[in-house]
């Protein structure tokens, strides 16, 4: 009799263990997550409208560049418009007081890092949670301006890679393709993404990996190939970070950056075969009509219509690839200058408002009638800064044109009043969507 006694208390001891689990389970945070093709966020359907912030996590800092009362302001700002998905660069690499290149740096050496930007990415992301916004972090960068492949090679033994204000893109983009194939120069790549990902907040004492307000890592900023010799070695590489960061943290999301076909050698191939990935959850692309040559400088509001119909061309594309491959589609980088090419606060942004307004329709469209676009993020939030140099210098506000570009030129600015009327009238739209397909469910 004693026996039985003791066998019933251990078994109601496991089954409320047991329903304490579940219970705690059921009141854990949620993740972003893709279900039958589309996100889904505390359980229901997730459509939005975000920004890329690259600057978060500098701003978020104690030291030079920092400014958390500025950074509170502009997630406040943000979160009012209903703007909750943020883009944003972990951190910069390599040697400080380079010019075109975002200081301050984080990762000043392989294995040395700068502690005040990893306290700047741990206090944004505690003031993110709080507010209920999600950050896609991407730990790479094909270009110059946060030191990415370049600093890479260097470190790997290949010498002093040259700039592109030195010897300009395509002699920058030759170099870089030395990258893909550079196995010395992943491995230190390796070596930054592990010590990212198993990093604690010291603010929320959470570790990276069981942080909700991590939406998704991402491989890289527009990582590229960079010459079509080099795609299969590109290809191979996308796959083994993607498997390495699945390995690390199985909570979030994993996506490339992707430009789509334009950063794979204009191969829709290549980029159907990146995304399919097992490992890679949702397929990213960029639009730049102005960068790819469909508007010019002279002639922006002339040139839109022409920039509009490559636009619907180059949507279409990926569109009828994430059909066929079953996952979700984001519009992760977009932009358009500002009238005249004009950079200051307060120049107009007719050719802008009007290019926004047309991709907004476009994945607005595709996202109400049940497809694959499932949301999007603008370039970018320059909110309250006040540019004081056309080309950037320390101790100048962040805007998000990095420090390569004219100060103005894409962003986003607080004062902006009628792109912020077209952005607010999108992020209305894809609201009214979520809570159609909640009904619906």
């Amino acid at each position: 009799m004693k026996l039985k006694l003791y066998t019933l208390i251990i078994m109601g001891a496991f089954l409320l263990a047991a329903c304490q689990q579940k219970q705690q389970g059921a009141a854990a945070p949620d993740f972003v997550r893709v279900e039958n093709g589309h996100f889904v966020k505390g359980g229901k359907p997730y459509y939005y409208v975000g920004t890329n912030f690259w600057y978060g996590a500098i701003l978020g800092s104690e030291g030079q560049g920092g400014d958390r009362e500025r950074l509170a302001k502009e997630l406040d700002l943000m979160k009012q418009m209903g703007i909750d998905n943020l883009r944003i660069l972990v951190g910069s690499d390599g040697q400080r007081g380079v010019r075109t290149k975002v200081e301050p740096t984080l990762q000043e050496a392989p294995g040395v890092y700068n502690d005040t930007i990893l306290a700047g990415l741990d206090y944004l992301l505690q003031e993110m949670g709080k507010r209920g916004m999600v950050a896609v972090l991407y730990l790479n960068n094909s270009w110059e301006w946060s030191g990415g492949y370049g600093y890479y090679l260097e470190q790997a033994g290949e010498g002093r890679q040259p700039r592109p204000d030195e010897v300009g893109y395509p002699a920058f983009m030759e170099a870089m393709a030395k990258y893909a194939t550079n196995e010395k120069a992943h491995q230190l790549f390796y070596d930054y993404v592990r010590f990212i990902l198993g990093r604690t907040n010291r603010y929320t004492g959470l570790a990276y990996k069981d942080d909700p307000a991590i939406m998704s890592w991402q491989i890289g900023n527009e990582p590229r190939a960079f010459s079509r010799e080099a795609m299969p070695a590109f290809e191979k590489w996308l796959a083994e970070a993607s498997a390495l960061i699945r390995s690390l943290d199985p909570n979030h999301l994993i996506s490339i950056g992707s430009e789509g076909a334009w950063g794979c050698e204009n191969d829709f191939d290549c980029w159907e075969r990146i995304t399919a990935d097992k490992n890679i959850d949702y397929a990213n692309i960029h639009l730049w009509p102005y960068n790819w040559g469909w508007a010019k400088q002279d002639s922006l509001i002339e040139n839109l219509p022409r920039a509009k119909a490559n636009t619907k061309d180059y949507i279409d594309r990926h569109l009828q690839i994430c059909a066929k491959i079953k996952k979700p589609l984001v519009m992760e980088e977009f932009g358009y200058p500002r009238d005249g090419f004009k950079f200051g606060l307060g120049t107009p942004t007719v050719g802008r408002d009007g290019f926004y307004e047309y991709v907004f329709s476009l994945v607005g469209d595709n996202a109400a009638q049940g497809g694959y676009f499932a949301g999007c993020n603008f370039w970018g939030w320059g909110g309250l800064a006040k540019p004081q140099h056309e080309q950037w210098m320390p101790g100048d506000d962040y805007t998000n044109d990095p420090a390569q570009e004219a100060q103005g030129l894409n962003s986003v600015f607080a004062s902006d009043s009628t792109t912020l009327g077209v952005i607010k009238k999108e992020v209305d739209r894809m609201n009214s969507i979520r809570t159609s397909r909640e009904t619906a469910n």
